[in-house]
């Protein structure tokens, strides 16, 4: 049980998404960082339980707030972990050896580029790929180059100069393919260079070109009867195939950068950082500002940017936002991404101030129950251009067998809520057979000329279960004979009895909401809820009457009797086979006998 309120609001509206959760103490500081496939599962098992480890229980005790970034996958989970580990080195964490990091991919600036993973990244004007969390992934891709393309492996200073005074000769992989020379001069350096920007496409996870290759091959290889060789090329493609581009929570391209996001409703405005340090993302957090006149989003953002970097002394020399802003500050640059990976990197800030302002929203509701239901009730009235917002909705259904036991019943929804002490049940008394409009019609008057009588308030809006023909009997006792104004609305429902559609006005209208919108939702709930009252109902009055027409008949016996009996042996069949003994249990001696001599002369011819 979490004792911190704060702390409690903060674990109910985490989200369902992988993630990184980051703990602090009362002081402020950083005590802990997990990695989670789901950040509500994973941080509320840390609540919710005592655990076996001490250590754990003494962190949870120490937990004062936490705050997360949320990303794509559990292998961006993984790696952002990984550096926000090295970066702020927390108490309850693992220390990591030596500063051990994930491997990636370098291809180096020379005039013929070598490939090989590293797991050391240096300015030396080198291009780097990754990091990667998984070493089979790697490898695998360094395999698929270093198979497809003959690119050297050796360490020679291969410059223009050494090549033409003949320095070097070739080696053991030109002779088995796996190189064309350049060290020689047997290989120009321009068809070296295409060769790498190939080689680059593959591990950007932009090969369709090489995956068309390989499926030609395989192919080939298939209509040969080659099939142990058509399988390995299969093994290629399918890594191909599956393979997606570099992580985006550490890219050594984008180095030393600061990535804001915005998003805002009609009374706050949010932002996210996300601070990138040596191609790593080291730190995420989001503020909330308050509207007071009509800012523009602009400036707003502008103002967030030079408080955000002077909270967090940031020096970076670019920073990535998501629309154009005048910055007044000119050391630093100013990037609007279309693509690539700063794109990426500015959807995952994106994603983070989303479920910020999602997070907010929940919390806000939970404080005010209110606020939910009235914007569901002005957006009703929008909906249906209604004067006011109808705070009081009631819903009708009918319910019979052929006709047999007609009932009707009325739901009342306040402020979108159940109002179930203002629920009604009706006995259908003028109609004969199967006549739902005629029920309607008698129902609906029923209660609406005795709250007009009896000067009570009238709902803001009647939702009929049927189509046009339920709206059109309802619009008759309403307006012609009752001679009152209450909006009318009807929700039709498909052939498998599911709600399809929402009907308006004179003659009926379908009103475009789609299944998915919360307000569909909302007024499917109240269709179901009537449907299901006026169905209980029903059925309790079906039951009663066919009790009551084998028991009623007996002579001496009353209704509490009649319910015992049936409560103990569940059907009239099984009263009639009982025998005297039997009935004895659970009644009198003399009703028994009574029961027990009537049945028994029934079943004499």
């Amino acid at each position: 049980m979490i004792q911190n309120k704060t702390l409690t609001d903060e674990v109910n509206s985490l989200p369902d998404k992988p993630g990184v959760y980051q703990y602090y103490n009362v002081n402020e500081k950083l005590i802990y960082v997990g990695k989670a496939k789901n950040l509500k599962k994973r941080v509320n098992s840390y609540f919710n339980k005592i655990h076996d480890a001490g250590k754990t229980n003494v962190l949870v005790k120490n937990i004062a707030y936490l705050r997360y970034i949320v990303v794509e996958s559990e292998e961006d989970a993984l790696l952002l972990e990984n550096n926000l580990i090295k970066e702020y080195q927390p108490r309850y964490n693992i220390l990591l050896k030596d500063g051990k990091t994930y491997p990636s991919i370098c291809i180096t600036n020379e005039s013929f580029p070598r490939i090989f993973k590293t797991r050391n990244i240096y300015k030396n004007g080198a291009t780097y790929f990754g990091p990667y969390s998984s070493n089979y992934t790697i490898n695998s891709i360094l395999e698929i180059v270093h198979g497809l393309y003959p690119v050297r492996t050796c360490k020679l200073p291969l410059s223009n100069e050494n090549i033409k005074a003949n320095k070097f000769k070739v080696c053991l992989q030109y002779h088995i393919h796996k190189c064309k020379g350049p060290c020689e001069g047997k290989q120009s350096e321009e068809d070296y260079q295409k060769t790498i920007l190939q080689i680059q496409k593959i591990i950007k996870g932009d090969a369709n070109e090489i995956s068309k290759l390989l499926l030609e091959q395989m192919q080939q290889l298939a209509t040969e009867f080659k099939f142990e060789e058509a399988h390995a090329i299969k093994l290629k493609y399918d890594l191909i195939e599956n393979y997606k581009s570099k992580s985006i929570v550490a890219n050594s391209i984008v180095e030393n950068t600061d990535v804001f996001a915005f998003d805002e409703n009609e009374n706050s405005a949010y932002i996210n950082i996300l601070r990138i340090s040596k191609g790593c993302i080291i730190q995420g957090y989001t503020i909330e500002y308050k509207k007071r006149l009509n800012e523009q989003k602009e400036d707003i953002l502008a103002m967030a940017i030079v408080e955000l970097r002077e909270r967090f002394q940031s020096n970076s020399k670019e920073i990535i936002v998501p629309f154009k802003i005048e910055y007044p500050i000119k050391s630093a640059n100013i990037c609007v991404p279309q693509r690539g990976d700063r794109m990426k990197l500015l959807d995952l800030s994106m994603q983070n101030v989303r479920q910020f302002k999602m997070d907010k929203l929940k919390q806000s509701e939970k404080l005010n129950p209110d606020q939910r239901s009235m914007q569901f009730m002005k957006s009703i009235q929008d909906l249906l251009h209604l004067e006011k917002p109808p705070m009081t909705i009631e819903c009708f259904d009918n319910s019979n067998i052929s006709g047999t036991d007609a009932v009707a019943a009325c739901v009342v929804f306040k402020k979108g809520k159940p109002s179930k002490n203002d629920y009604r049940k009706y006995i259908i008394k003028t109609v004969v057979g199967p006549d739902d409009y005629a029920s309607m019609k008698e129902v609906v008057f029923r209660r609406y000329n005795r709250m007009k009588n009896e000067e009570l308030t009238l709902p803001d809006l009647i939702i009929a279960d049927g189509g046009i023909g339920q709206m059109e009997v309802i619009r008759q006792v309403i307006q012609d004979e009752l001679k009152i104004n209450i909006p009318i609305a009807g929700l039709a429902k498909d052939n498998k009895h599911r709600t399809r559609e929402l009907l308006f006005g004179f003659p009926p209208k379908e009103v475009g909401l789609k299944p998915t919108d919360q307000l569909f939702k909302l007024l499917s709930q109240m269709q179901d809820e009537v449907h299901r009252f006026a169905i209980t109902f029903h059925r309790d009055k079906r039951s009663k009457t066919q009790i009551a027409s084998e028991l009623d008949n007996v002579p001496g016996i009353g209704d509490k009797t009649k319910t015992e009996l049936i409560s103990h042996f569940k059907s009239i069949k099984r009263i009639k086979s009982a025998t005297l003994d039997e009935l004895m249990k659970y009644t009198s001696n003399a009703r028994a006998s009574i029961i027990y001599n009537y049945f028994q002369q029934s079943l004499k011819p």
